[in-house]
């Protein structure tokens, strides 16, 4: 019998554990461990907050009033093996789409062409302003045990996706009471603890990426392992995560661990990892007109520098003329709506549309932000493909194992999703739901 997420998210978590294998050179990905971990019980916020390393917080900002922050969001994907189509790896986030709770036996089929990388973009609760997103990364040494990475990291976005569409703002507290909102960790801690209860999951293992863009222009991310994000401003890196590993290609992770393999690792021994959402970092970056936000799965990070992304960035945004020249610099365009947002499109038309003034392609990409996200998971597989051009995974091979050949990209699954931030006219009376 099916049970709705809310149900789940009530009952208490079975024990978790984390099993790491010794680092086995360059490749390894994946751990075991000897004892168990702690209940993933729920903790009340406020703890969850004073467990847990405190936020970074990289400017402030807010809205001109009269003005409103929105977020036009797309994303990309390719898995492992295939060959990359933008006209068919597209995702077009539209915040009025409607997030159902994970079913019990859903099929693969259903899945995007993503592997064992997952993602998920919804509205928060009501709020059609305010934006959740993430990225799970399947860990794949999984696999050595027969079970399938992507059966964990799709499941978690999907319990994320659906806490977030039915998160209700709390009322405004009494006096002398604080105020609970929901976090981008508290976020991750939800979906976690989801995965833990649904029977459908007897093992497996992610890393995640989590965010959430409020309607003030404000950014929080969650980051737990080596998926990541960067904010691009104007031809410069204005934020971007740092991976967390434990050691060289064994990052942190989410994991839930069936008995018979905790056995196996008491009798052969192993080193234990207790990774939880707790230890994911909390940064929140105040965003501005024009800003462009990116989170992926390692496939990008491994194969791309910060600074190859910010070129394609940079090139595609002033290519449609997002990003104009004048006497005081590269600025933005104020009004941003012409390369965001499709105009006046039959949906069996939107294929032919143009960005702004770019020339048509032959996919089906209409607006910018899909432009940048095609381009940039376009530009990584190329990457992950060439045997000659060292990028960052093989310096990092270099780095912890001089004596290693290894050349060129790292093929992986690719996952990207893009955010253009833009401050529009605040609409007068209230938005109707597009149903």
């Amino acid at each position: 019998m099916a049970t709705s997420a809310s149900r789940l998210l009530g009952l208490p978590c079975r024990p978790r554990f984390r099993l790491v294998m010794p680092n086995a050179g360059p490749r390894a990905y994946m751990a075991t461990s000897s004892r168990p971990q702690p209940s993933c019980r729920r903790v009340p916020p406020s703890r969850l907050h004073n467990n847990s390393a405190p936020a970074r917080c990289l400017s402030s900002s807010s809205s001109p009033p009269g003005h409103k922050y929105v977020y036009n969001v797309a994303a990309s994907y390719i898995a492992k093996g295939l060959p990359y189509d933008p006209s068919t790896h597209i995702f077009h986030f539209n915040p009025y789409n409607r997030v159902q709770p994970p079913k019990p036996g859903r099929a693969k089929s259903a899945r995007p062409e993503s592997g064992q990388d997952a993602f998920f973009v919804s509205r928060l609760g009501s709020q059609p302003g305010s934006i959740a997103l993430g990225v799970a990364d399947g860990v794949g040494g999984w696999m050595d045990s027969g079970v399938d990475p992507a059966d964990f990291s799709h499941a978690f976005c999907d319990y994320m996706a659906a806490v977030a569409h039915g998160y209700r703002a709390p009322a405004p507290a009494a006096a002398g009471t604080r105020k609970v909102e929901l976090t981008a960790r508290e976020l991750m801690k939800n979906g976690y603890e989801a995965v833990c209860h649904d029977p459908a999951i007897e093992a497996g293992g992610s890393t995640a990426v989590v965010g959430l863009l409020g309607e003030d222009g404000t950014l929080e991310v969650a980051n737990l392992g080596d998926s990541g994000y960067i904010v691009l401003r104007l031809n410069g890196v204005h934020a971007h995560s740092e991976p967390q590993t434990h050691a060289f290609n064994t990052p942190f992770q989410l994991s839930v661990v069936p008995p018979k393999m905790l056995m196996r690792a008491a009798k052969f021994g192993g080193a234990q990892l207790m990774d939880q959402p707790r230890d994911a970092e909390v940064t929140r970056v105040a965003l501005r007109h024009g800003d462009v936000v990116v989170f992926a799965s390692d496939g990008l990070w491994d194969n791309l520098f910060n600074q190859d992304i910010l070129r394609i960035v940079s090139r595609t945004m002033a290519k449609v003329g997002a990003w104009a020249s004048t006497d005081a610099g590269v600025q933005v365009v104020s009004d941003l709506s012409p390369y965001t947002h499709p105009r006046d499109l039959p949906a069996d038309e939107e294929g032919a549309a143009q960005v702004g003034k770019a020339r048509p392609s032959p996919s089906s990409i209409i607006t910018l932000q899909s432009l940048i996200a095609m381009e940039i998971v376009g530009a990584a597989k190329a990457a992950s493909l060439n045997g000659k051009l060292d990028g960052p995974f093989a310096k990092e091979v270099k780095k912890h194992f001089p004596d290693e050949r290894w050349h060129g990209g790292k093929e992986d699954d690719i996952c990207a999703i893009v955010v253009l931030v833009a401050e529009e006219p605040a609409q007068p009376g209230p938005v109707k739901a597009k149903l």
